[in-house]
């Protein structure tokens, strides 16, 4: 028995798609992660998580920035929290556990953990150097040319803006992990990164400012985190912060991870 995780499936890429097939457990007990980012159409998100809970005995999910967008072609056309919340209901319907649920808690070999799925968002704390505001962060990507999409698709309605709705899901989520037992250790999934040193080596700096939330920086340590889990760099690597495990499970683009030595070899494991 297993607890396994991966994210950025992006099957709207047909490779990606081909590949998300491919996923099998290796026992019949096995628990799996999606960290977010499985595609950008509700309908794809709902395929692909019915086809891997047939598979995984236990299938926990927390949306990534692509599950939110509002795509032209999709005909579910919610938006924001609307858009959030179909899909929590809609995979809640196959018996995904979604971050609107309990959390279940992995019997491992070392005790039971609480895996909590946390969705979070981004509220542009991890701020280029030189910058001090939201703004001057905005200004500085938009000159160099580096702006997520989320700009123009990831709308967060009902809330003013897409910090405001972070600061929403913080309040929430803190709320959640202080009612958990004191003596019940963790492993904390969410699509972004909760401390800011996995986007120390991006490519473009800029874009760290949609990576997540300075908020989050010690969840690791005050919620008894066995491990970390997230995705959404596409920088699949293992970091240790205060002695635990940081783990990017992501795939990626094909343009990506075909690039790589070495063919993706599915989930990661997280925990015995």
């Amino acid at each position: 028995m297993g607890l396994y995780a991966i994210s950025d499936l992006h099957v709207g890429h047909r490779d990606n798609r081909a590949f998300t097939h491919t996923l099998t457990p290796h026992s019949e007990d096995d628990w799996l992660i999606v960290a977010g980012d499985v595609a950008e159409k509700a309908e794809d998100v709902v395929e692909v998580m019915k086809l891997l809970t047939s598979r995984f005995a236990t299938v926990v999910w927390t949306p990534g920035n692509h599950e939110l967008w509002t795509v032209p072609g999709d005909p579910v056309t919610l938006r924001g929290e609307e858009r959030y919340l179909y899909l929590v209901n809609a995979l809640r319907e196959l018996g995904v556990h979604t971050p609107e649920d309990p959390y279940p808690t992995y019997p491992g070999v070392d005790g039971r953990v609480a895996v909590a799925a946390l969705f979070t968002l981004y509220d542009h704390t991890f701020r280029p150097g030189g910058t001090h505001t939201k703004e001057e962060a905005l200004a500085v990507a938009h000159q160099a040319g580096v702006v997520c999409t989320d700009e123009y698709l990831l709308h967060p309605d009902p809330h003013p803006t897409r910090d405001a709705w972070c600061r929403s899901r913080l309040e929430y989520t803190r709320e959640r992990l202080e009612a958990l037992p004191s003596d019940l250790p963790t492993v904390l999934v969410n699509h972004y990164p909760l401390v800011r040193e996995p986007t120390e080596i991006l490519y473009y700096p800029e874009f760290a400012q949609w990576c997540g939330t300075e908020a989050t920086a010690d969840w690791h340590v005050r919620h008894r985190a066995r491990a970390v889990v997230y995705g959404h760099l596409h920088i699949p690597r293992t970091i240790t912060v205060d002695g635990v495990p940081h783990i990017e499970v992501s795939l990626g683009y094909p343009r990506e991870w075909k690039g790589r030595p070495r063919p993706p070899e599915g989930p990661r494991l997280i925990l015995r």
